[in-house]
């Protein structure tokens, strides 16, 4: 009776909503949030603010100007899936080094949560796009698997379609679900592309479920689409980075990845917590990515 209930509450939870939310768990945002850090640039505390049209606006302690070495474009396109997404173009103001990232971030939270993950690549001169998939952030809509991989091939033909923004080379960065997103927008965009970065990303979603509940996901899991199968069409420079001390997504994840993907690529070993690569080793990830496009 106890193994009987035990299958029947695992089968319940692989196709409940609670379940999925372990791939999809957005955090809204209103206009009258705000946001403050200390941030070591200025060495001054930033408070981030949105006005009516959801622009942030980045305020020092004494209320002014944060003077901050980047700009932030807010603006909204319209998704494939159907919703108006939120997207951000953090630009350097002196320092651009003629390479943009289309930044792909994970899970649990927004692109408010994730900026500080951002902007280490800013301030060494890359240009960052990034956007909110459906029901993440300000942008409206259902936060489903179908939606994400709309979203994230909705942005990369936005920020193409863009004639004002210029760039000598694209890649793709993708963190954690960002990483297993980026790889199937990399691998059916390859040609519009010159690199893809996927950092603490999950092999598929039965293999993330599984680490849960080993035998059942494999059944039940569906896979709508999987980034160890897709790289397998990657042919452009790709680097995977990973930590041995990431719990929340195995360092076996992204070995699965780099072994599934075409030459030329690279494994970068790190350490510390899951997706936190950008603050403790942003200068030896920089140098890879600048491998990437000299390749």
């Amino acid at each position: 009776m106890n193994k009987f209930f035990f299958s029947f509450l695992a089968i319940a939870l692989l196709n409940s909503c609670a379940f999925d939310k372990q791939f999809l768990n957005p955090y809204p945002l209103h206009n009258d949030d705000s946001f403050t850090a200390y941030v070591e640039e200025v060495q001054d505390s930033v408070t981030l603010t949105f006005n009516e049209e959801s622009q942030p606006i980045l305020r020092n302690s004494n209320h002014e100007d944060a003077g901050l070495s980047y700009t932030i474009e807010n603006t909204f396109f319209k998704s494939s899936s159907g919703n108006d997404l939120n997207a951000w173009f953090i630009k350097p103001k002196s320092n651009y080094n003629g390479t943009t990232l289309y930044f792909l971030h994970g899970n649990s939270g927004h692109m408010v949560y994730m900026f500080p993950l951002m902007t280490p690549f800013v301030e060494a001169g890359y240009q960052v796009f990034t956007i909110d998939y459906s029901g993440f952030g300000f942008s409206p809509g259902e936060s489903t698997r179908k939606n994400v991989i709309q979203d994230g091939n909705s942005g990369l033909d936005y920020l193409l379609s863009r004639e004002d923004i210029k760039f000598e080379k694209l890649l793709i960065y993708g963190q954690s679900l960002g990483g297993h997103l980026a790889c199937v927008v990399a691998s059916e965009n390859q040609d519009k592309i010159d690199g893809l970065v996927v950092e603490g990303a999950f092999s598929s979603h039965k293999d993330i479920s599984s680490d849960i509940v080993p035998i059942l996901a494999r059944i039940f899991v569906r896979e709508m689409y999987s980034a160890k199968k897709e790289i397998r069409s990657f042919n452009k420079p790709l680097l995977v980075i990973h930590s041995t001390e990431d719990t929340r997504v195995r360092y076996k994840h992204g070995e699965r990845i780099y072994k599934n993907a075409n030459e030329p690529k690279t494994f970068l070993t790190i350490d510390q917590q899951h997706i936190r690569g950008p603050l403790f080793y942003p200068e030896k990830i920089v140098r890879e990515m600048q491998k990437l496009i000299t390749k």
